[in-house]
């Protein structure tokens, strides 16, 4: 009888112990009585009934990476595309994703390729390089409703790598290298036009500073004339008053004035009448009466 017990207890024992189930950090277990789901065990220590009870799924309930394979795409414009992307998602419910679907990762790789094809057949080949966050919310927001019956959230989605077929990337390479050129020659036309406008200015500026100067030069001179003609009107007028003062106070100067006007007579007639708006001085050398009469005249002119 104890050669039978032995074993009993040591098989007892075993199904006791392996009925201890230890559930780590950030994981989960999906317990099955008699064939049908029962409960979920969280980190920790759970007790399983031997025989009755299974585990059935041990899955992680951290965020994850799922690795998109490169997927031929049509765009709009039926330019051939090669996109592979990255999913980032976590496992929320682990008895729907295990009951809901039969192969998680696999449904959820199908889903994501399907939705970047339905996706880029909506945009042309440059939005697809210029829209490429706006693409990744849409599927974000997608798969994440797609998702949601499995019990899985979508956190983030990025579309890895676009990459048009040879032929495409050539004739891109020409466009750019094209368009690069008409910039250039863009640049180097407006260059040219702004020197031209600049030489141009300078040369009229030029012009317009050299009338300036020889407008001013000729008013400065036509200034200072006028000036010296007033400086000799007064002088001559002057002189008249003090000569007619001289030979009316003194009658026996008049011979001697008489002989010096002879000489100088023809010099001053040639000034006079020479002179802007200058006087013809009428009078007989020979007559001092007639002298003291012109100068007296002169002088009034003068005054006036």
């Amino acid at each position: 009888m104890e050669f039978l017990l032995i074993p009993v207890l040591a098989v007892l024992a075993g199904l006791g112990i392996s009925g201890i189930k230890v559930t780590s950090s950030s994981r989960s277990m999906l317990v099955e009585r008699l064939g049908k789901y029962d409960r979920e065990l969280r980190p920790g220590l759970s007790l399983v009934i031997p025989g009755m009870e299974r585990v059935v799924s041990h899955e992680s309930l951290k965020e994850r990476v799922l690795d998109i394979p490169p997927q031929q795409c049509i765009t709009r414009d039926n330019v051939s595309i090669v996109v592979d992307a990255v999913v980032y998602w976590q496992l929320l419910e682990h008895a729907r994703a295990y009951y809901g679907v039969d192969n998680l990762q696999a449904a959820m790789v199908n889903l994501v390729l399907t939705q970047i094809r339905a996706e880029m057949g909506k945009l042309d080949l440059d939005q697809t390089f210029t829209t490429r966050q706006e693409v990744n919310e849409t599927l974000l927001n997608e798969l994440d409703q797609a998702t949601d019956p499995w019990g899985v959230k979508v956190t983030r989605v990025e579309l890895r790598d676009i990459q048009p077929s040879q032929g495409v990337q050539q004739a891109m390479e020409q466009q750019m290298t094209a368009e690069r050129e008409k910039r250039a020659a863009i640049l180097r036309s407006e260059g040219e036009r702004e020197a031209q406008v600049n030489a141009a200015k300078g040369r009229a500026e030029a012009l317009v500073l050299d009338a300036k100067a020889k407008q001013e030069a000729v008013l400065l001179d036509a200034d200072a004339q006028a000036k010296q003609q007033l400086l000799l009107a007064k002088a001559r007028a002057e002189s008249a008053t003090e000569l007619a003062a001289v030979i009316e106070a003194h009658p026996a100067a008049a011979e001697s004035l008489r002989l010096l006007l002879a000489r100088d007579w023809m010099a001053m007639g040639q000034e006079m009448a020479a002179a802007r708006g200058g006087s013809v001085l009428m009078v007989d050398p020979q007559s001092p009466a007639s002298l003291l009469a012109a100068l007296k005249g002169l002088q009034e002119k003068g005054g006036s």
